[in-house]
């Protein structure tokens, strides 16, 4: 209930996207906390990016040590700990194979359940798990070809997989599940790992997941999937967008350096048009730009307005000054990184109230549910799990 309450309490702050506003309207009334981030170093501002809730000078404005009290979970225990052959994880990336080592470790599996893998991809935590546990495993896929390329991983290693094409979504695969199947998920995407949770709840069957993408919705505005979830929000007055979900996902593990500046540089450059157009349209809005696949940034700033703007059929006049523009984008890039803190203070707060509604939803259908982490943040920040069954 206090997570619910302070969610809603302070919506206005974090709700708000700093890339979209020079000045973003909470700012007239914590106009110290906004001149207190802009004043923050690199150094300090990357630190804060990394811990939010460790001596965060927030806390002065905002509730940092009831956030992190709040978001705390326990790590879950392994039920299988077993360390698995090296040989295993042939065709599978390092971070991927240790998600997989430790979601494999803590899969609650009782000697007679049918194990069905959601949106299994080529089958890899299938794979595993059929030799770890010498038990027959169903996956479920949707593309054909990843279906094959599964299928073909484990028939050459002896392994006991069916790999099955199926939409997860469609009707019918909810004839594939029994009240003795265990249905498991690494990292499935919202309206696909909501639609498992569902079918668990009317068939009372087994979960473990790791849910990830929670703003993967066709719904435009978030429907608490628990009563409770429903009731609390209507008192408190929390209210979620599709793209405020997007909020609880935001985190990523550090990637390499040269992926790091590219990332920094095309925000940069976004930023650089963004103040471009206004100027050039003589309306200061923001305007979305596409997204531009990794390694087609154009290779100069210029170049890449000359690309936003004939998508957005933006004429660029002659003699524009493109050096003034591009420092006006990287002073930006520095000042919404660090108008970013106060969403990020609240990033993790929503990832967890958004599984604790999904926990409570399979609670309120009879099952025993359990939610805490399944490995470390530095392995990936999705680390929550969900595991539930139905009550001895």
């Amino acid at each position: 209930m206090h997570l619910t309450h302070l969610l809603a309490r302070w919506q206005p702050l974090w709700r708000p996207l700093p890339f979209q506003h020079p000045v973003l309207p909470w700012e007239a009334d914590y106009p110290e906390l906004g001149a207190m981030l802009r004043s923050l170093t690199d150094e300090d501002c990357a630190r804060l990016e990394d811990d939010p809730f460790t001596d965060s000078p927030l806390a002065r404005w905002l509730p940092v040590e009831a956030l992190a009290e709040l978001v705390t979970l326990p790590a879950l225990s392994a039920r299988n700990a077993t360390k698995l052959p090296e040989a295993w994880c042939q065709h599978v990336g390092g971070r991927k194979w240790q998600q997989i080592e430790a979601f494999a470790e803590r899969l609650a599996f009782i000697p007679g359940q049918k194990l069905v893998e959601w949106c299994a991809g080529k089958g890899h935590l299938s794979r595993t798990l059929a030799r770890l546990l010498e038990s027959e495993v169903s996956a479920l896929e949707w593309q054909q070809a990843l279906c094959d390329q599964g299928q073909a991983l484990a028939e050459r290693q002896g392994v006991a997989l069916r790999m099955c094409r199926q939409d997860v979504l469609a009707p019918e695969v909810a004839d594939a599940l029994k009240p003795d199947s265990h249905l498991m998920a690494l990292h499935a995407c919202g309206d696909l790992h909501v639609r498992l949770l569902e079918l668990a709840a009317e068939r009372g069957s087994a979960v473990t997941l790791a849910p990830c993408c929670y703003q993967r919705t066709t719904a435009e505005h978030y429907r608490p999937l628990s009563r409770e979830g429903r009731r609390l929000c209507e008192r408190f007055g929390l209210s979620l967008s599709r793209e405020d979900l997007a909020l609880a996902v935001q985190e990523t593990v550090t990637a390499p350096r040269n992926v790091r500046l590219n990332r920094q540089k095309a925000s940069a450059w976004r930023l650089g048009f963004d103040e471009l157009q206004r100027e050039l349209r003589g309306l200061d809005a923001y305007l979305p730009v596409p997204s531009l696949a990794y390694g087609a940034l154009p290779s100069s700033f210029e170049g890449f307005c000359h690309w936003a703007a004939d998508r957005k059929a933006i004429t660029l006049p002659d003699g524009i000054d493109w050096a003034r523009h591009e420092q006006a984008g990287w002073r930006r890039h520095g000042e919404v990184a660090r108008l970013e803190l106060v969403r990020h203070l609240f990033r993790r707060p929503l990832e967890v109230w958004l599984a604790r509604d999904r926990a409570r939803m399979l609670e309120e259908a009879g099952l025993a549910v359990e939610l805490g982490t399944f490995c470390k943040r530095s392995l990936t920040p999705r680390n929550l799990m969900l595991r539930a069954r139905a009550p001895a």
